[in-house]
């Protein structure tokens, strides 16, 4: 099946291909931004099932990109949130504006979504830390790859409200630094550390919202139920939306 096909299929909206119906009101705007990673991290596997994590949600309408440059481009602004789903090791052509585009992006107003090795993008860039409030500390990695226990640690927050602990099978990331302070929504306890590590959390950025989580390493992690539930809860709320969408009457 060739990307045109495969994203039909899965309801993304490619850019540049003329939309078959215009936005509906009410509708959330996500722009998914991959197309590189570590190679161990199969992006052209699991952006698709992301994509279709989300629109389980009907609210959700997703453009996929295939490359971070894109963030240098205006366009972006035309969305609600961006959904950082990549790890650049070489700075980007447009570096500088992609920067500054991110910065004006969030505290203007919109949301933005880090999700796994994302921690770890713009390691060049000393300030992606008051975006993503904790990032890759170059040193540490993770627990070996299996299965977790996620737990709730804060039952009050919109993203986690009704929500249970649940299980992860994935790589538990002990090597996020960050003083900026941060709301704390679920922890993993570490075997190699012993110690809790945040798997999801939050902040204000200026006007704007950000939802972060290193959970997802691959296809197995991402269709794990918890994990597919609260990035989609993630997203909503980092538009400024409800995480649950209303029942229809």
């Amino acid at each position: 099946m060739n990307s045109l096909f495969a994203a039909v299929a899965l309801g993304i909206a490619l850019p540049g291909a003329a939309p078959e119906t215009q936005p509906q009101p009410g509708m959330i705007r996500v722009l998914l931004v991959t197309g590189v990673d570590y190679v161990g991290h199969l992006w052209k596997q699991t952006t698709p099932v992301l994509v279709e994590a989300l629109k389980h949600d009907p609210r959700f309408e997703v453009t996929v990109v295939e490359s971070p440059d894109e963030l240098a481009s205006d366009t972006i602004f035309k969305y609600d949130v961006l959904f950082m789903h990549f790890k650049n090791y070489d700075p980007l052509k447009r570096g500088e504006k992609a920067k500054a585009n991110l910065v004006k992006f969030v505290e203007q107003g919109r949301g933005l979504v880090l999700f796994h090795f994302a921690c770890g993008a713009f390691e060049d860039w000393p300030e992606f830390v008051n975006l993503a409030g904790k990032v890759w500390d170059r040193k540490t990695g993770h627990d070996p790859r299996g299965p977790f226990t996620v737990k709730i640690a804060d039952a009050d927050h919109p993203i986690t409200r009704g929500m249970k602990d649940f299980q992860a099978d994935d790589e538990l990331y002990t090597c996020l630094v960050g003083d900026k302070p941060v709301r704390v929504l679920a922890t993993a306890r570490s075997k190699v550390t012993g110690k809790d590590h945040p798997m999801a959390f939050v902040l204000q950025v200026g006007k704007g919202r950000v939802f972060h989580t290193p959970l997802g390493h691959d296809v197995k992690s991402v269709k794990m139920p918890g994990v597919e539930e609260i990035v989609r809860r993630g997203t909503a709320w980092a538009a400024g939306r409800p995480p649950v969408p209303p029942e229809k009457p």
